[in-house]
């Protein structure tokens, strides 16, 4: 098969400017004034200078994508995946290297990407087709199809501005898969609809990758890009590490983040937040309230987390969850303390907060996890794979008999009748 995508030497440079004070103080400039007050008018030119900073969000990429090939792009955040798919939409220009296509281009990126905010759907759906060189016939013959798909017949002459992000992506997704490109690209942002969409979403990306077209998928859902791709690229600080097979890119990605796993809460750099506050550590206690990273399916387990407060002995009305993920990075369930408490949490400096979860209900196998902490609307601290747990075999449901390995990723407690 010939190439749908051949990429050479890709990549995308931005310059950051940063203002830097000189450290004058204000004792300093008063004194100025006085002594001479034609250098007040200079005050703000003298005070700060600009540093331009370069980012290279891509550099040095090279690859070739066939004909009819699902490729999978993982990688962490901002490892330069969408900054990719951009480029390949042509929404912005590459700053070294040549992309060559072969074929009609359909994306499906950011919400608000490729739609006219004051336009109504219907509007937009014959934009979206102008754009891709459809013809008045192809869109009439697809139109029912793609309104039934993104289920919002009630809102067509709506503008869609007043569109909830949900509608939007339904409507966006609809017009960028039924329009019949050559070549489909769908950024994470799939992740704003419901699971049933989603699913309805992926099954529409499988038919089509069966019809013989292109699909460029970035998600971090490993069992997505598993299932779908027949191919994956793994993008680490903003060059290609790897390409092969999906299993083996996921295998090599999951363990770039264990690695990350092990390196303590304190000194991860890569974190999110205001910074108000700052996880320490994370621990994990057994049963006897010891530290461990391996505990027993069904026994009671609690998450320790210490902390540091910035500039205060307090916080009130904060929010703090740890999530946690399967071995193919699959999120798996959360635990909230505004779910648990009905309540925010004040956070006191040299204290540490405490999560109980009885009976953990998941089988034997290696889990990760993630921490974050908010006040208000403001994410304070986020740390991405914060650690990882590994659980083995435990007599879950008191019975003496342990489950099968294929039961899945969690365990629940039920029982069995026999009714006439």
């Amino acid at each position: 098969m010939s190439d749908a995508i051949n990429v050479e030497n890709l990549g995308k440079k931005y310059v950051i400017s940063h203002q830097r004070a000189k450290g004058e103080g204000l004792r300093h400039v008063i004194e100025d004034a006085v002594r001479a007050p034609l250098r007040l008018a200079r005050f703000r030119r003298r005070q700060t200078r600009k540093i331009s900073e370069e980012f290279w969000a891509l550099r040095g990429v090279s690859f070739s994508i066939e004909h009819g090939e699902a490729v999978g792009i993982v990688g962490r955040n901002g490892a330069g995946k969408s900054t990719l798919l951009k480029l390949l939409s042509r929404i912005t220009e590459p700053t070294t290297g040549q992309i060559r296509y072969r074929g009609r281009v359909a994306s499906l990126l950011e919400v608000g990407t490729g739609f006219h905010a004051e336009l109504t759907g219907r509007e937009n759906i014959s934009l979206n087709a102008a754009i891709l060189g459809m013809t008045r016939a192809n869109v009439a013959r697809k139109f029912d199809e793609i309104v039934a798909f993104s289920e919002v017949e009630k809102f067509l002459d709506t503008p869609v501005k007043r569109y909830s992000s949900g509608m939007y992506v339904r409507l966006a997704f609809g017009v960028a898969a039924h329009l019949e490109p050559d070549i489909l690209l769908v950024d994470e942002v799939l992740a704003v609809g419901d699971a049933a969409f989603q699913q309805k979403c992926l099954g529409k990306m499988g038919s089509v990758v069966q019809e013989g077209r292109t699909v460029l998928f970035v998600s971090h859902n490993m069992a997505a890009i598993s299932s779908l791709c027949t191919r994956a690229l793994l993008f680490e600080s903003g060059r290609l590490r790897s390409s092969g097979a999906p299993d083996s890119v996921i295998k090599e990605y999951l363990a770039t983040g264990r690695d990350r796993a092990r390196v303590a809460v304190s000194a991860r750099t890569d974190r999110q937040g205001s910074g108000r506050i700052r996880f320490t550590n994370v621990l994990i206690l057994n049963d006897c309230g010891e530290t461990t990273e391996t505990v027993r399916s069904g026994a009671d387990i609690s998450i320790a987390f210490e902390y540091s407060i910035c500039g205060a002995d307090r916080l009130d009305n904060a929010v703090v969850q740890i999530k946690f993920f399967g071995a193919l990075g699959q999120p798996l369930f959360a635990c909230l303390s505004r779910a648990a408490r009905l309540e925010s949490l004040t956070l006191v400096a040299g204290f540490r907060l405490v999560c109980n979860i009885p009976r953990l209900p998941l089988v034997p196998g290696a889990y990760t996890f993630t921490i974050w902490c908010t006040i208000g609307e403001n994410l304070e601290d986020y740390v991405s794979e914060a650690g990882q747990l590994f659980v083995t075999d435990g007599d879950y449901f008191g019975t003496g008999k342990l489950p099968p390995n294929q039961v899945g990723d969690f365990l629940v407690a039920h029982s069995w009748t026999a009714d006439p």
